[in-house]
């Protein structure tokens, strides 16, 4: 029986280009399948398979949704033995889920915080969104990618580093303050299944800008 799968999701989210991702690596033509998900006015179908979020991405494979992208991620290596995604060996499993739960529990919300946030938080959250990647280069340890000779979980989970800082947060990641994440980007963008998966750079810089504008409005 064909496997049938469908991701919900939206163009600019970065958790859904991780479990677009993911799915290129494995080799998952998702892509026929794939519901492009308008949140103001979110469809019936998302409400049904994740009720409890209410939120993209969701995979529906054979009928069975799954939410939240790092539970995606895992659950794809799972059912798709080839290409794993996750390290064979426990302890380096065990970190890789430590690293990419550090990206989204505190990288990510420093650097909403430092771009959207109200002033008088905004430079305490743009110094600790600075030292952050220090955290993160350690970790490369010299490696091209967080999964060693390939693409893996930790790099999979920090796309959203690789793309979605260069246009909000551009002056934290450069290649003279952080030369290994720097080239770690480079050999990300350097892979046809990462491309394929980043969303227009004009689009992005386009919906990133109204998006502040209307957050400002909305603050004032």
């Amino acid at each position: 029986m064909a496997e049938k799968v469908k991701l919900y999701g939206m163009w600019v989210s970065p958790f859904c280009r991780r479990v677009e991702l993911a799915l290129r690596l494995k080799g998952i033509p998702y892509d026929l399948e794939y519901i492009e998900e308008d949140l103001s006015s979110k469809s019936p179908l998302l409400l049904k398979y994740n009720p409890v979020h209410k939120k993209i991405p969701v995979l529906v494979h054979n009928e069975k949704p799954i939410a939240e992208s790092l539970v995606i991620l895992e659950y794809i290596d799972e059912i798709w033995k080839s290409n794993p995604i996750l390290p064979q060996d426990p302890y380096q499993r065990a970190m890789a889920r430590f690293w990419a739960r550090f990206i989204d529990e505190k990288v990510l919300p420093t650097v909403w915080e430092a771009y959207f946030g109200a002033e008088k938080e905004k430079e305490k959250c743009t110094q600790e969104a600075s030292q952050q990647p220090k955290l993160l280069e350690k970790e490369l340890n010299g490696r091209d990618f967080f999964g060693g000779d390939s693409i893996g979980y930790v790099d999979i989970a920090a796309i959203v580093i690789a793309f979605w800082f260069r246009v909000t947060q551009e002056e934290l990641l450069t290649k003279e303050k952080f030369p290994l994440p720097f080239n770690w980007i480079e050999k990300l963008q350097a892979s046809d299944a990462v491309n394929e998966c980043r969303p227009p750079i004009e689009k992005h810089l386009e919906f990133v800008r109204t998006r502040y504008e209307a957050f400002k409005s909305a603050a004032k």
